[in-house]
């Protein structure tokens, strides 16, 4: 089975899908596999997976981790969600910009980001299962956030009075995130 690549974006996000047999009793997919992904120039090394759920109108984010960077791959496994990525790589091109990709358990898109980029989502349906595929282990003395809705940044999220996390509620714009010296672990590289 094979995976293809859907979309690129942001000179780093990455948005593919496996190949799906269906027929009368459902459905069957590889969801990961590394020689796959390896050919497709994605990494395979990934030494944690997560799984949330969250009620429609959930805002998570925008989350990254500067000290282990680490690079995630998405998927939404129930539901809908909008996954969202910016990219926070000092001298990048596309520097302050996101994009947002409607995942779901019906398309079975997966978004890999890899480090650079701060994640989050918001669910669309009712409830969402997202489960994503870490390359680092998570370090909770080296997670960053930037505020979810910093007008710098000026994301369209599709929930008009989202539900947060009181931490996502005041993060960091992202003008003061590129003041702290940690944010020099991010720049952009060709």
């Amino acid at each position: 089975m094979a995976f293809r690549i859907v979309s690129q974006h942001l000179n780093g996000v990455v948005v593919i899908a496996p190949d799906v047999y269906e027929d009368s009793r459902g459905f069957f997919m590889e969801a990961y596999r590394a020689d796959r992904l390896q050919e497709l120039g994605l990494p395979t090394e990934f030494p944690q997976d997560n799984h949330s759920g969250s009620v429609k109108g959930v805002v998570r984010g925008l989350h990254f981790q500067w000290d282990r960077p680490l690079g995630k791959l998405m998927r939404i496994t129930r539901g809908a969600a909008l996954l969202l990525s910016v990219d926070i790589r000092k001298g990048s091109p596309t520097f302050g910009q996101w994009c947002g990709i409607e995942a779901s358990a019906e398309n079975r898109y997966q978004v890999w980001a890899p480090p650079g980029f701060a994640r989050g989502f918001c669910v669309t349906s009712d409830f969402a299962e997202l489960q994503y595929k870490c390359t680092a282990i998570y370090n909770p003395q080296g997670e960053g956030g930037i505020l979810w809705n910093d007008p710098a940044i000026g994301i369209k999220w599709p929930a008009e009075n989202p539900i947060l996390s009181g931490k996502d509620a005041v993060a960091q714009t992202l003008a003061q995130w590129v003041e702290r010296p940690e944010s020099d672990i991010f720049s952009y590289e060709e």
